[in-house]
């Protein structure tokens, strides 16, 4: 019990020093963590915490929770990328121990800490928990809800309330799945246990009181303040976000089963035998954890792969349940099968040669950038692997997983060298920079035919947008603002009295023609470029 728990603690300061060291060491990324950043920027300078607004337009395809957190690290850590990825980081690592502590409840402290160590270093889940999107969050609380739920099964049935507060949380992350995801799991758990007594069990009206409690307010005041809400949230960014390719994001049926065997890596190989064991067969019922967690994977996968839209971070919840099934195959008394290996070099190799391989293969970033994360990520794993084999070979079992669990800590360096590779060339923080260098209070920062989300919060200011709508369209038909204009108000803008910062693409550039005469360029990033109305002085 002592070893479980010293290396317990040994993972948690690991774990904790790879999600949250370096976080604010790269640009936002555009259009997600520009979009939230500034939308929380904004809602500080205005005071109005009930109405998103993005580049001063009302925003409503998301709840409110998600900025409300954003906004409190940018009070505490300053307007910056840490504070923007604080809580995505934070939330992961909080995900892993709530994963652990199911995982002990279910399967013992040993294949806890595998489970713990498995969603950690899986490449998707470490991913999505260094971004400042909301899907991390949404997959924090929707694991707090099932695995409160799985504990008041049996246990104290206080449980529930956790679990209701989890599910209200996530319904103000991401809207009505916080409710759907976790019911649709419960329905189907108990149809096919035939438990029916957790109907009324769960049923439990303090924790449907403080679910109200804390779901209603801020959908109250928001309708009140803006008579739209309602038609726009639950119809279009509900039920026809869902049914229908609106935001022209529709996959086919197929489209999450490669992205959850990459994001499962390095353990996608383990998951044929993880699952294997968990269903049932001829002569054995599949007990009723090992179903729990299948139907809070399959279901939320199913659901996903049914919807109109789809989008690879959709699948981080899916990631916890499986993560325990992982480890409790890693925490086997007789060691991985021959099998698991196999299929390991098979899922884990070839991914790993193709990570190796790739900054040779392409032309698109240059290749010094990609080196120093493709070593890591291409060699760790199969070497773990040739460990675990030769460990194998000796009936040395419980030695080849932990070959692998070494390899897969070996990881977290690759991928956060990989995101500080990738934040130096998708980031528009350089654009930002020349034009910040320059910017005075009278100037105009504006965009021609594209947004790119950062600038306004990098710059601190409310941007012009020319010809352009994307997902503003609804805020500036709505607000009719000022600021965004339609594109025959390009030419006047810039043969007016004041200085304007022009952010176009490159291609639309140089098509212009009156309108480009008198233009200087200022800075050029990923095919977008900078271009003023008046020229620069010298020492400038």
């Amino acid at each position: 019990m002592r070893t479980n728990g010293k290396k317990a603690l040994f993972l948690g300061v690991t774990l904790a020093l790879c999600y949250l060291s370096f976080l604010g060491c790269h640009g936002l990324l555009d259009p997600d963590e520009g979009r939230y950043s500034e939308i929380p920027r904004e809602m500080r300078v205005t005071g109005d915490y009930i109405t998103p607004r993005l580049n001063g337009v009302a925003y409503f395809e998301k709840p409110v929770l998600h900025y409300w957190l954003t906004a409190s690290a940018q009070a505490f850590f300053g307007e910056n990328e840490f504070s923007g990825r604080f809580w995505p980081a934070l939330l992961a690592l909080a995900g892993v121990g709530v994963t652990a502590l199911l995982g002990r409840r279910l399967y013992g402290p040993g294949a806890a800490l595998c489970a713990a160590l498995v969603l950690a270093t899986s490449l998707l889940y470490f991913v999505v928990g260094q971004i400042n999107i909301t899907d991390m969050p949404l997959s924090f609380f929707l694991t707090a809800a099932l695995a409160a739920f799985k504990l008041a099964e049996e246990g104290d049935r206080r449980h529930l309330l956790l679990f209701y507060a989890a599910m209200a949380l996530a319904t103000l992350t991401k809207g009505l799945i916080g409710i759907v995801l976790p019911g649709a799991v419960l329905f189907w758990y108990i149809a096919l246990t035939r438990r029916w007594r957790l109907v009324k069990r769960t049923l439990y009206l303090p924790g449907i009181a403080l679910f109200f409690a804390l779901v209603l307010p801020w959908f109250i005041a928001v309708c009140r303040a803006n008579g739209d809400f309602f038609h726009f949230f639950f119809v279009r960014e509900h039920f026809l976000r869902y049914t229908t390719t609106l935001h022209d994001r529709h996959e086919p049926f197929w489209y999450f089963l490669p992205i959850l065997l990459l994001g499962l890596f390095p353990w996608a190989g383990l998951l044929p035998a993880a699952l294997t064991r968990a269903l049932p067969r001829r002569g054995r019922r599949a007990d009723a954890d090992d179903l729990y967690l299948l139907l809070w994977a399959g279901v939320i996968f199913l659901f996903f792969s049914l919807s109109g839209s789809k989008l690879p971070p959709y699948i981080v919840p899916v990631l916890p349940p499986l993560a325990l099934l992982i480890g409790r195959e890693l925490d086997r008394t007789d060691g991985l099968s021959p099998l698991s290996l196999i299929a390991s070099a098979i899922l884990t190799g070839l991914p790993a040669l193709a990570l190796l391989t790739y900054p040779f293969i392409q032309d698109r970033y240059p290749p010094a950038l990609l080196i120093a994360p493709a070593l890591i990520l291409g060699l760790a794993p199969p070497a773990g692997l040739l460990a675990a084999w030769r460990c194998r070979s000796r009936g040395e079992g419980r030695r080849a997983a932990a070959a692998l669990c070494v390899a897969a800590l070996m990881l977290l360096p690759g991928y956060r060298a990989l995101f500080l590779s990738y934040g130096g060339v998708k980031s528009p923080r350089p654009l930002a920079e020349a034009i910040a260098d320059r910017l005075d209070a009278s100037d105009i920062v504006a965009h021609y035919g594209t947004f790119e989300h950062a600038l306004p919060f990098y710059l601190r200011r409310l941007n012009v947008v020319i010809g352009y709508r994307g997902e503003l369209d609804f805020g500036i038909g709505r607000d009719n603002p000022s600021w965004c204009l339609e594109e025959e108000a390009l030419l006047p803008l810039l043969q007016g009295d004041r200085r304007v910062f022009l952010v176009i693409r490159k291609k639309v550039y140089d098509d212009l023609g009156a309108e480009k005469s008198g233009l200087f360029t200022l800075a050029e990033w990923d095919n977008t470029l900078v271009v003023v109305n008046r020229p620069l002085e010298v020492n400038e």
